[in-house]
């Protein structure tokens, strides 16, 4: 891919995507950036409306070279859906399998999949998830990356295109969102939390790393089919993450020391089980192979991400 090709973000406008497209135009790049409905400051932005199997993206694959697919239905917190694997399967399977078709037949090179950990599961034991370990979703967003990746594939087998697919754990940053920023959000505050006794580690990915890890997937050519785990260099325990959100906030972390039962027994009963399972379960990848063969380091350190999310965080005033 020549750096004259456009690229194509969907999901420009989301968390990563905002990261990812500031970086690529600061790289000297062409991008084109698809929103589910553009604004009238959205400069370079095709208007793609809700994706799903249905979506035009012929005006925004004009003159593309690359793509990186990253719209998708993330994690519901009140979900309303009536069948919600089928809308998941809908927008983060079909919508995609739509999406690389339609690149194909363009003569897009290359399309780069950000899909999720969850993926290969949702906890580990003895030792981090490969690339090689057999999939094994279990939630709905889970299995419907799952499912996207296996429709890439097909598709790069039949067309040609160039597909790779990133598999990265809970990304943070500026722009986070979701369970991280509530974390964030109880630590500044200094209320007490329960984890004092965790003894997990878990893999994290700040938001910069991973846009460095999306360029090498555009741009390597040892990159195209394949699939790599990214992580940053530093596993953490819980307890570990507050101490880092405590510091990077200025505050004094509140732990304490609690026996895990009852609390997860509580966190069940009020429908909160896998969120709290998040908190005290382990989850690690090995990112090796992309290290390996794109030659891709963490360019972030762990404690730095923090700090740069804080001062996201304290800039918006947030309480």
């Amino acid at each position: 891919m020549t750096s004259d090709d456009a690229i194509l973000v969907t999901g420009a406008n989301g968390f990563i995507g905002r990261a990812l497209c500031e970086a690529l135009v600061a790289s000297g790049r062409n991008v084109r950036r698809a929103v589910r409905a553009a604004g009238p400051d959205d400069r370079n932005a095709i208007d793609v409306g809700d994706i799903g199997p249905g979506t035009d993206w012929g005006a925004a694959l004009e003159g593309v070279g690359g793509v990186v697919h990253l719209a998708a239905r993330t994690h519901v917190l009140r979900e309303t859906a009536a069948d919600p694997l089928a809308e998941y399967r809908r927008i983060n399977a079909a919508a995609t399998e739509r999406l690389a078709r339609a690149a194909a037949a363009r003569r897009v090179r290359r399309l780069v999949f950000v899909s999720s950990v969850k993926v290969n599961g949702e906890h580990t034991e003895t030792r981090p998830f490969t690339e090689n370990d057999a999939p094994r979703p279990e939630d709905a967003y889970g299995k419907s990356k799952w499912e996207a990746e296996q429709a890439l594939a097909r598709i790069a087998a039949e067309t040609g295109l160039q597909s790779v697919v990133l598999r990265p754990p809970l990304v943070y940053g500026p722009g986070v969102k979701g369970n991280f920023l509530r974390l964030m959000a109880w630590v500044a505050r200094g209320r007490p939390l329960p984890l004092g006794t965790v003894a997990n580690r878990r893999s994290l990915i700040y938001v910069g790393n991973l846009v460095d890890a999306i360029v090498k997937a555009v741009e390597e050519p040892q990159a195209p089919g394949e699939t790599f785990l990214v992580a940053d260099s530093q596993d953490v325990s819980t307890p570990d993450l507050v101490r880092g959100l405590a510091a990077a906030l200025g505050v004094k972390p509140h732990l304490v020391s609690f026996p895990l039962a009852p609390l997860q027994l509580a966190a069940a009963l009020a429908g909160q089980g896998t969120g709290f399972s998040s908190l005290t379960g382990s989850l690690q990848v090995d990112s090796s192979r992309i290290r390996r063969d794109l030659d891709w380091r963490p360019r972030f350190t762990f404690a730095q991400g923090l700090a740069e999310t804080a001062r996201w965080y304290r800039s918006q005033d947030l309480p």
